[in-house]
């Protein structure tokens, strides 16, 4: 597999824990933009945090470690990862909500 087919994958992550308020979306976007992640985060009515990505798998790894971690203010409890349908529409890195 040569790079130019690199397979596009879709995640949707729940972030779980003190996650709002602390600028996680921010910090997520940060990291999504260095690592050439597209998508959005948003926070949801429940309190979490939930993101969609889309990019390789490899990369995907990486931006699950940082999602893990999260910025300084927050406390991750859980990253809830499910595989999703890929679009493709996304060309950048959004907040939403």
């Amino acid at each position: 597999m040569t790079d130019a087919t690199v397979m596009l994958r879709a995640k949707r992550y729940l972030i779980r824990g003190r996650v709002q308020g602390v600028g996680y979306r921010y910090f997520a976007q940060g990291v999504a933009e260095r690592l050439g992640v597209s998508g959005f985060v948003r926070n949801i009515p429940s309190g979490d945090v939930e993101v969609h990505a889309e990019a390789d798998d490899v990369t995907l790894n990486l931006f699950k470690q940082e999602l893990e971690r999260g910025p300084g203010m927050a406390r991750v409890t859980e990253v809830i990862e499910s595989d999703v349908p890929a679009s493709g529409r996304y060309s950048s890195f959004l907040i939403r909500g």
